[in-house]
């Protein structure tokens, strides 16, 4: 007879949930074995690891915030690289040149390592620096729980609205990819090397800094909408996110779904951030799973839900899966550092002379 494995020592046969018809022709399925009920739901693990990464992010920001203070007051003080994560376009020139020339750049070099983590991340285990590392996708979710709690309850497109606007991202990343994939060595050398990128982390700083009224508005929108609809900033706008959704086509693992013990109950594709209909699903392969694991948290039965290669493998665990993650992340970042790659070779001196005239800096392109 089939059996389903539910942990190792212990295998559920077919029977432990049963299908009910009812007499007006509706059925449901009614829960046989009561010890393929799960007791503990959320772990936590993932939560701990977005906190985190959210302490060191504002860490970073307190760091930059005095280094271009210092910089205001002629004065050269030390610079965090890893703010060079919120340069992703400079990322993914930096990243091209490296396929094209086998040269790391030694401008903004932590961002070109952040990017490659990211993409490494996602090609092995999903969106998972979306949903674990990236602050920015922390602030989407708290926004949505938080609309959920003054709302009860999140709102939902039309379909001929939320697909068009799914595809907007992927627009956005097209756009990128073509316009850096036309620029020849020279030219990305030069860009690369300009004046510009060296100072493209002060300029965005500044940009926050003496923010337009539209700016504030489109902003201020971003955070409404957020607040109705689930992750509406990652699931339509973020071009950062459709590259780690395409790679993250890659992975091998994925969310399966034992249909055997599966009652249906709708809860993992009422938590999914990307609204994917994960209680229809086999397996879900689309590109907008940030490999959360909330769907998986949130399902009644013993493994019926698992994130794994395939659906007859035993799922990791939160935990496994945050150790996997940070062991690449810090893996990476870490070689960075080994290599002498890190820290860019902007010397204080250079970035005193460049911020008295930043105003008149601009890009080539």
């Amino acid at each position: 007879m089939e059996q389903y494995k539910i942990k190792s020592s212990e295998f559920v046969r077919p029977g432990a949930v049963r299908t009910v018809h009812l007499k007006d022709g509706r059925t449901f399925k009614k829960v046989v074995d009561k010890s393929i009920i799960r007791k503990n739901h959320n772990s936590g693990d993932r939560s701990f690891v977005q906190i985190f990464f959210a302490v060191v992010t504002l860490w970073i920001g307190v760091d930059f915030f005095l280094f271009v203070s210092g910089l205001q007051h002629g004065i050269a003080t030390y610079r965090p690289p890893s703010v060079e994560g919120f340069l992703p376009i400079s990322s993914l020139m930096s990243l091209r040149y490296f396929l094209l020339t086998g040269i790391v750049r030694r401008i903004h070099p932590a961002g070109f390592f952040i990017l490659v983590a990211a993409i490494v991340i996602s090609a092995t285990m999903k969106k998972g620096f979306c949903s674990w590392i990236c602050p920015v996708g922390l602030v989407s979710e708290s926004l949505h729980e938080l609309g959920a709690k003054l709302f009860k309850r999140n709102f939902t497109l039309p379909r001929f609205i939320d697909v068009p606007l799914r595809s907007l991202k992927y627009v956005l990343l097209a756009f990128f990819l073509v316009s850096i994939s036309m620029l020849s060595v020279t030219e990305l050398g030069r860009f690369l090397g300009s004046d510009y990128n060296k100072m493209a982390d002060v300029k965005l700083y500044l940009f926050f800094e003496h923010i337009s009224t539209f700016s504030l508005l489109v902003i201020g929108a971003l955070i409404l909408l957020s607040l109705f609809y689930k992750n509406f900033w990652c699931r339509f706008a973020c071009p950062y996110g459709a590259l780690l959704g395409v790679t993250g086509l890659l992975s091998p693992l994925k969310v399966h779904r034992i249909k055997e013990t599966c009652i249906d109950c709708g809860k993992c594709a009422d938590v999914c951030p990307s609204a994917l209909p994960v209680d229809k699903l086999d397996a879900v392969n689309s590109a907008e799973c940030t490999g959360c694991y909330s769907c998986v948290e949130v399902c009644p039965i013993k493994d019926t839900l698992k994130f794994s290669v395939t659906p007859h493998l035993k799922g990791l665990s939160q935990r496994q899966y945050a150790f996997i993650l940070l062991t690449i992340y810090f893996g990476i970042i870490g070689l960075a550092v080994g290599l002498g790659y890190w820290r860019n070779s902007i010397p204080g001196s250079e970035y005193l002379s460049l911020f008295k005239n930043i105003r008149s800096i601009s890009h080539s392109f």
